[in-house]
């Protein structure tokens, strides 16, 4: 047996209203599992269960610290809010800091503690530019990506735009009534969304209120989605439907309070707020991944 054997894979689980996550720390160089690995990790079944996976690594641009992304298919995440603000209170309590940089695929995101309520952690972070060009998103084809039209599967135009990672918001009367679980899987994979795309249903509840459900490309339908609450937020004051660049995101898991920070003399950036939960921290097995993977990279 590999001496990589002895030392069993640690982990770290946690949720943004319901949003789940598994949070490995490379930072000292351990060997991680492969694609197939991570689906495996991922599998609510045959292994610890998530919607995406967080990988902590070394920042090479001066950041507190880097984060991949993956989600529960394998697949590279460009984006996730609801994790970054977990890694984030991972990071800030370790470093004995109030706010925090963490070095992304998509650019250095800055996070900081909002404030507490009652014993739950609220996390902010700036999620950066929102992008809104159709070759930033991206789309197939040039389009006017504030009104998209989709096909017969969708419920109604989409708007489109980036923030890290694609996603395509629709709005409807009612978001109950639509079937996201088949119209989410055909309109990712649309052939206007080379890179596939997040999916959003929408509700507007009042002049600074959402009601939303998601289906995440690679994740399938989640409790709440960071990102995707911010698209919506964007859509919704791209679109008119809402009168303040203070938003709040009413998700399956909870609510989501977004900042457009749009407008003559501002920097575009959007901000979300919301809350953490820590739920265990314990042991992989490293058998979990054949009798070939070592943590030290030696086997």
């Amino acid at each position: 047996m590999s001496a990589g054997f002895s030392r069993p894979l640690p982990f770290i689980k946690m949720h943004g209203l319901g949003n789940d996550f598994i949070i490995l720390d490379a930072r000292d160089g351990k060997h991680l599992p492969d694609t197939d690995g991570m689906r495996l990790l991922a599998n609510r079944h045959t292994g610890i269960g998530c919607d995406q996976i967080m990988i902590l690594q070394t920042s090479a641009t001066g950041a507190d610290v880097r984060l991949d992304m993956l989600n529960a298919d394998g697949s590279v995440a460009g984006a996730c809010g609801n994790g970054t603000r977990c890694v984030a209170d991972i990071i800030m309590h370790e470093m004995h800091k109030s706010d925090i940089t963490i070095e992304t695929i998509s650019g250095t995101l800055s996070a900081w503690h909002h404030r507490r309520e009652g014993d739950v952690p609220l996390i902010s972070v700036d999620m950066g530019m929102v992008r809104t060009g159709w070759r930033d998103i991206p789309l197939a084809e040039a389009a006017n990506t504030a009104e998209l039209e989709l096909g017969p599967v969708a419920p109604d135009k989409a708007t489109c735009q980036s923030v890290g990672n694609p996603h395509a918001v629709m709005f409807v009367d009612d978001v109950a009534a639509i079937d996201l679980l088949d119209i989410g899987p055909q309109l990712e994979h649309h052939p206007l969304f080379p890179d596939r795309a997040n999916i959003e249903i929408v509700t507007v509840l009042s002049q600074n209120k959402l009601r939303m459900r998601v289906w995440e490309r690679g994740a399938g339908i989640t409790m709440a989605c960071g990102s995707g609450a911010c698209a919506a937020a964007v859509a919704a004051i791209r679109r008119g439907l809402t009168a303040s660049e203070d938003v709040e995101v009413v998700l399956d898991g909870g609510s989501l309070f977004i900042t457009w920070q749009a407008g003559e003399g501002r920097n575009g950036h959007v901000i979300m707020t919301g809350p953490t939960t820590h739920v265990a921290a314990g042991i992989i097995d490293p058998t979990l991944f054949g009798p070939d993977f070592s943590i030290d990279g030696d086997g």
